[in-house]
């Protein structure tokens, strides 16, 4: 990584964030106070920073039920990601599995099935049967399975979640609180393949003998409200009804848990109020953009190309309430010139975020594409070209 800071640009961004939101000049910001009236504990956050926006009783420890599936899911998604599990793969179920009850897509004993297909019913339909099959798949055993969710939900900081089982049916020591349910569901967020099977209403899960088992997403706010386009139900008897949810307005993602309510229809109520209340009194604004391409700054050298991208690892955005004048020194630290070879993911720099004085992010800046070094031969040629 270069460590010369050679080029310092220092730019000053004044965001004037104006209220949309008014009445006879006032400006009008809805009040957080009974957002979830209807529910033991809640949090609403925005995705990216992890900002809490409102909460109630958040680190409370309850049963959350099926909302438990959102760590299966994300360890599932995971082994897929790492290459520890082909989602294209057949899975043989096991007569463990085929007899989980609750929720369930009623899956064969000894059958096989994709992984991927799996997958789909634990998002969409929150099957248990689909949940252990995957778990005994990737871990040897469901136990084996649950401490490595516990060992995720260490890894997370959530400090006030503790797994027994990858389904959330009942039992004594399981439990989370609305904070880390929302932490789980802001890691899920990185995986692409998990918005595109929440997103599904309805379909058929087709068994290898043929037999169909209709699936239909537990989560209502998939269809009933547009901003919502993933998110995990859950209810038993200890639990009441719970929802884990995202929604996104603009350049402004927000999660919402609502856990214990009285009835599955005011999770769902309580949920959306949370979003609305979000999207009406917040904005979420880049400061940096991942796109943004720095090479212009940078002499590239001894490279058989002139093609050069370097870009921020990710975005960076701030939340604030709509009305709040911000302003951020945003300072470029880029060496004069780089030197070929280099490879996709090298760091070359970074961009530093002030407000008020301290830095309150570092961003890396990263080489897009391999750069190949010129050879012997090219060298003395461009040499000579030159001279």
């Amino acid at each position: 990584m270069a460590t010369a800071k050679n080029l310092i640009l220092t730019f000053f961004i004044g965001l004037v964030l104006v209220c949309v939101f008014s009445f006879h000049g006032t400006c009008f910001v809805f009040a957080a106070e009974n957002l979830t009236p209807n529910s033991k504990a809640s949090i609403l956050l925005e995705a990216q920073t992890g900002k809490v926006l409102s909460e109630q009783n958040s680190l409370k420890e309850l049963p959350i039920a099926s909302v438990t599936k959102q760590m299966s899911i994300l360890l599932v998604l995971e082994a897929a990601k790492n290459g520890t599990l082909d989602l294209e793969s057949e899975i043989n179920a096991s007569a463990n599995a085929a007899n989980m009850g609750g929720s369930q897509v009623f899956i064969d004993a000894n059958s096989s099935y994709k992984a991927k297909d799996l997958l789909k019913a634990m998002i969409v339909a929150s099957a248990n049967d689909a949940s252990v099959a995957l778990a005994e798949k990737i871990a040897g055993s469901e136990e084996a399975f649950v401490e490595m969710m516990n060992k995720k939900a260490s890894d997370l900081g959530l400090e006030h979640t503790n797994y027994e089982n990858c389904t959330g049916l009942p039992a004594p020591s399981h439990y989370s609180c609305a904070k880390d349910v929302a932490l789980v569901m802001k890691e899920l967020l990185n995986y692409p393949l998990y918005f595109e099977y929440s997103a599904i209403w309805m379909e058929d899960f087709v068994h290898p003998s043929g037999r169909v088992t209709g699936m239909a997403n537990t989560n209502k706010l998939i269809r009933f409200y547009e901003p919502c386009d993933a998110g995990k139900t859950g209810s038993t008897h200890e639990a009441g009804f719970c929802l884990s949810a995202t929604a996104k307005q603009g350049d402004l993602r927000l999660v919402s848990v609502v856990l214990g309510a009285d009835n599955s229809k005011n999770r769902f109520a309580d949920a959306k109020k949370q979003f609305e209340w979000g999207f009406a009194n917040f904005q979420a604004t880049k400061i940096v953009e991942k796109s943004k391409n720095f090479a212009e700054f940078v002499n590239l050298q001894k490279a058989k190309t002139t093609n050069l991208v370097i870009t921020p690892e990710k975005d960076f955005v701030e939340v604030t309430k709509k009305g709040e004048n911000l302003s951020f020194e945003t300072t470029l630290n880029l060496p004069k010139s780089v030197q070929a070879p280099l490879k996709q993911g090298d760091v070359v720099g970074q961009i530093e975020i002030l407000k008020d004085g301290k830095t309150i992010e570092t961003i890396n800046l990263i080489v897009n594409q391999d750069i190949e070094q010129k050879g012997y031969f090219e060298t003395v040629k461009t040499t000579i070209n030159k001279w």
